[in-house]
């Protein structure tokens, strides 16, 4: 809780940072069913909130052109039924790691 405080973030954020620290990215559904969360109140109350704070952003978008080798593992999904990927910031691995090192002592 002192670790929220002085970093001005809410225990359950830190708590979805921790989940999804080892995650390259992932689909709101799979951290809604992974998080035992409704995929809409998983939405609303951690993942848009974060990425206005610059926690999360978009690792692959609807529109995201497919020029990378990692692009073209996703082509057999059309525009119609793409998942938009999220990923954790460089700013959001930082706090882990300094959640892990307060941890350590």
């Amino acid at each position: 809780m002192d670790f929220c405080r002085a970093r001005d973030i809410f225990e359950r954020e830190l708590y979805f940072l921790l989940w999804a620290y080892d995650l390259e990215f992932w689909t709101l559904k799979y951290a809604a069913e992974d998080y035992d969360y409704s995929k809409k109140k998983l939405a609303e109350r951690i993942v848009y909130p974060m990425m206005k704070e610059g926690y999360i952003y978009k690792h692959f978008d609807k529109l995201t052109p497919s020029e990378t080798r990692e692009d073209h593992l996703f082509r057999d999904e059309t525009k119609m039924n793409y998942r938009v990927r999220y990923a954790i910031t460089q700013k959001a691995r930082l706090l882990v790691q300094a959640f892990y090192r307060e941890l350590e002592g």
